[in-house]
């Protein structure tokens, strides 16, 4: 049988949501209390919003939100699935919403990462600067960098998980790698299904920044770092409850940030 490549959980906003589920919607609470918490004011930007989970919860919590995606068919999705927010179709490394400016940035699930090269992120962390009212906040959550690079290869044998949905039962078998050169976690994803379709074979990657470099990239770009630290958040373990104080290490899996757009101006690019 013929396979196919691409995302199967991308491609199938439902299939994700169902993969993933969040019925407590945990990762939208987690952000607005940290944006209750740090003083941001109401207009919310939204980014690598997926499915819309989470915008919608902003939305409901009282926030103005407008969120974005990359993928035509999450944001489809979500319009349907999750009204409230405004959505809209953009790239995390350059996206210019024109004259409207926002109170905060959010930034959940890794979305950050998928600025692979030094590039990207500035044009990111640049992007976020220009439409963040002065003080606004960027709030962002992410696979940690140091855990990985500072550990040896993941395991050989591949992990195997499955699920079923609607009657169909989906296997999925993945892969890990480190490409430590090029600082990213690699992933190869087989899935399969009972269903009788081809069998799908994804390759996604997500950038691993030390803690560090994430603090000197911030700097650079005029942004004050006011929390840095790797739990509780929306997914680690045990998970991030209400009234939970963030901590002060960062050494965990998942780094969690709260930082404002500074008054100084960004300093200079950093090194490409």
């Amino acid at each position: 049988m013929k396979r196919r490549t691409g995302n199967l959980l991308t491609d199938r906003p439902d299939l994700y949501e169902a993969r993933f589920p969040d019925p407590d919607r945990l990762a939208g609470r987690w952000a607005e209390d940290l944006l209750g918490r740090y003083g941001a004011g109401p207009a919310v930007l939204d980014l690598g919003c997926g499915t819309g989970r989470d915008a919608a919860f902003l939305h409901g919590a009282g926030r103005r939100v407008t969120a974005a995606d990359l993928s035509g068919t999450m944001l489809a999705h979500a319009r349907t699935h999750h009204p409230g927010p405004v959505y809209e179709q953009a790239d995390l490394s350059r996206f210019d919403f024109g004259q409207r400016v926002f109170d905060a940035v959010v930034c959940l699930d890794s979305s950050l990462l998928y600025c692979h090269t030094n590039e990207q992120l500035d044009g990111f962390l640049a992007s976020c600067r220009r439409t963040l009212v002065p003080g606004g906040l960027l709030v962002a959550e992410m696979r940690n960098g140091a855990y990985f690079l500072g550990r040896d290869e993941p395991p050989a044998a591949p992990a195997v998980s499955c699920f079923t949905w609607q009657g169909t039962t989906y296997r999925s078998t993945t892969a890990l790698h480190i490409d430590r050169a090029a600082q990213l976690l690699r992933r190869t994803r087989g899935w399969t299904a009972d269903d009788g379709g081809p069998p799908v074979e994804e390759h996604s990657a997500w950038r691993l920044l030390l803690p560090q470099e994430l603090r000197h990239f911030l700097t650079v770009h005029g942004f004050d770092v006011l929390a840095l630290y790797d739990g509780p958040g929306p997914r680690t373990e045990p998970a991030w409850q209400p009234g939970a104080v963030p901590g002060t290490a960062a050494d965990g899996d998942r780094i969690h940030l709260v930082a404002r757009k500074s008054a100084r101006r960004s300093v200079t690019r950093s090194a490409g």
